[in-house]
């Protein structure tokens, strides 16, 4: 264990002192950053144009929504009930893609559903709220008080509009919770995929130039195999550490000083809300900074961060070493670089198939190949991060433990059969990469 360590003390500093690792430290989470403030910044250029259908039996709002048009959005009126099912399935109703309900006591509970056919973005969302809102707000003050509708809006409680897929109206469907949990997973492949690849090229670097041979007359190929995985792991651990800390500082400094929560009360200007609605220039800027400002209340309020980055932390460290030793212990059994790439691509589809599995689970949690992906070590990392960021059932956490346990054992095994091939594999030149070899070399203790 003790020259696995000096390996892997050299492994680390050769990695973090290399420019490329402090390039990609500082870059990589600064792109990120710059692509999360184009996307809030200007994605209200966006043409999406939807035909929204009204259903308002008590006539509360009067046939009447906006006092001039809106380009991206056109309302129609439907004097009575209309059934999920009619609309969903109604020929008269296909040309609309939302269905507005206006219940008789929406002027007291503050409440109202949206069902659309399609999944609207936050801007849109955003939209028809805000509009469906101030229509609301003309129709409360003309009935119950003498304030005007300035005054009105600085006492005003908002509007509870729920958006759902006409097609998942109980809302059984994944939500956005799970796209956070995605993202963790998707962090962790990613970064295992870039540091697995690093594996594969040092150990066949190593091996090409002979320099294994000389290693290997010092310390066993065991103590190679783990020193070199734990050393690229650190340099991994700690880049992955430098990109959270500054997302995190970036996506609060944009929050605190350029998408200022234009609801929150510190930075409400009535008179700004009382702009008509024909100010679009306005409606855009304050549809963005909404949009921006329900993506941070996500990420810092409700996501419960103290078990995801735990959890995160060991999926991570976990699966890193699962997949390494598999990187490691191809990339000793290559005869050269290029007779190696028709082993390569299986592992890349074993990712992007692994990420796949947190998509599938999103849309069917229930099913039982999302069971069998909550356990496979091949792709339990990421479809427990989704899991754990949209809640485990009451009575349901021991299903994490187990699946971290079967990772761990996997991992075990997963080393085991690598130090195999890395043991077998390391010394031999010049030969083309078969599945024979590699069955070979697995019997071979």
């Amino acid at each position: 264990m003790k020259h696995s360590l000096l390996i892997a003390v050299r492994e680390w500093k050769e990695r973090v002192r290399s420019g490329s690792f402090l390039l990609l430290s500082v870059l990589g989470p600064l792109v990120i950053l710059g692509l999360i403030y184009l996307l809030f910044a200007f994605g209200g250029n966006s043409k999406q144009h939807w035909k929204v259908l009204i259903a308002d039996p008590a006539n509360i709002m009067e046939t009447k929504i906006l006092a001039h048009p809106d380009p991206n959005v056109e309302y129609a009126f439907a004097d009575g009930y209309i059934e999920l099912d009619e609309f969903r399935d109604g020929k008269r109703y296909q040309e609309y893609d939302a269905l507005l309900e206006v219940n008789e006591k929406v002027l007291s509970n503050k409440l109202a559903f949206v069902f659309y056919r399609h999944q609207p973005d936050v801007r849109m969302q955003t939209r028809i709220q805000f509009e469906y809102e101030r229509r609301l707000e003309e129709i409360m003050v003309k009935q119950f008080t003498d304030l005007s509708i300035a005054d009105f809006r600085k006492i005003k409680q908002p509007m509870n509009v729920v958006f759902r897929d006409v097609y998942d109206p109980h809302d059984e469907a994944s939500d956005l919770r799970g796209w956070v949990g995605l993202v963790f997973g998707a962090l962790i492949f990613a970064f295992i995929f870039l540091f697995g690849m690093t594996i594969l090229r040092s150990v066949n670097r190593e091996k090409s130039n002979r320099i294994v041979e000389v290693v290997l007359s010092s310390v066993s190929s065991r103590e190679l195999m783990l020193g070199k995985l734990l050393g690229i792991g650190m340099a991994a651990f700690i880049q992955f550490m430098i990109w959270v800390i500054i997302i995190t500082t970036g996506l609060y400094l944009m929050r605190e000083f350029v998408f200022m929560d234009m609801f929150d009360a510190s930075n409400l200007n009535v008179q700004q809300l009382a702009i008509e609605a024909s100010d679009k220039s306005y409606q855009e800027s304050f549809l963005a900074a909404k949009e921006y400002n329900r993506f941070v209340e996500l990420i810092y309020e409700r996501i419960q961060f103290g078990n995801m980055i735990g959890f995160f932390l060991l999926f991570f460290v976990t699966g890193y070493f699962f997949y390494g030793a598999l990187f490691a212990g191809l990339g000793a059994t290559m005869g050269s670089e290029s007779d190696g790439q028709q082993f390569v691509l299986p592992l890349i589809a074993v990712l992007c198939f692994s990420l796949y599995s947190g998509y599938y689970y999103m849309n069917y949690p229930e099913s039982t190949m999302s069971t069998v992906f909550h356990y496979l070590p091949f792709t339990s990392p990421v479809v427990v991060m989704v899991k754990l960021a949209q809640g485990y059932a009451p009575g349901h956490s021991y299903e994490i433990y187990l699946s971290l346990i079967t990772l761990i054992v996997s991992t075990f095994i997963m080393l085991g059969i690598a130090s195999r091939l890395y043991k077998n594999g390391i010394l031999q030149f010049g030969h083309r990469l078969k599945l024979r070899h590699l069955l070979k070399w697995l019997r071979n203790t």
